[in-house]
């Protein structure tokens, strides 16, 4: 096992999760924005796929043969796109040394090793997950898991709530985006460590 092998863990299973969040914004939702200042669902899909691209080739040296964004910005473009552009940089990732991950790169204005700039991406892509699921759960929709149990999938741990992924891979995002495992209720405990 190379010593740099949780990244490529870590960034397989990202890329999942922003796929499942981006399979549960509503199509009638993808333009709007809750905010004027906010990025809309499909702006946000757009920012993900332009932003990955750029880190990925010019801070990393991952260039794939894909372009940044898809022909249509639908959301079953973006999300098959995406998709298919992750699947190749995590291909593409795995051939590199151990030395690679540690040399120097340019990040904006300093300079960081790769496996630095590669943490700084999954946690930018993160936040914007985050902001999506802010976004899905301020119209009143139930959220699937992204690191564990949430509300809808039972409330906390601690009550033995579960950890439920609307899909278990890309592949099953792809291939139905309607077959979604059901959740179970979060029960008669607040959703709060505290009392």
């Amino acid at each position: 096992m190379a010593r740099y092998d949780f990244l490529l863990e870590t960034y397989g299973t990202e890329r999942l999760k922003t796929l499942g969040v981006w399979a549960q914004v509503p199509v009638e939702r993808l333009r709007v924005r809750s905010e004027p200042r906010a990025r809309s669902p499909l702006e946000h899909m757009v920012h993900q796929c332009v932003s990955e691209d750029g880190w990925m080739r010019g801070m990393l040296g991952i260039a794939i043969a894909r372009e940044a964004l898809p022909p249509e910005e639908t959301s079953g473009a973006l999300i098959a796109h995406y998709a298919a552009c992750s699947a190749d940089r995590l291909e593409a990732v795995a051939r590199m040394s151990d030395e690679w991950f540690e040399e120097e790169t340019q990040f904006f204005d300093v300079r960081r090793s790769r496996a630095w700039v590669l943490t700084r991406r999954l946690t930018h892509t993160a936040h914007h997950r985050g902001q999506l699921t802010a976004a899905i759960r301020s119209w009143g929709q139930a959220l699937y898991s992204t690191y564990g149990p949430t509300a809808d999938t039972g409330g906390l741990p601690k009550d033995g709530a579960r950890t439920i992924y609307r899909y278990a891979s890309a592949e099953a995002t792809l291939a139905d985006a309607g077959s979604a495992p059901a959740l179970p209720t979060p029960g008669d405990r607040p959703v709060t460590e505290r009392p």
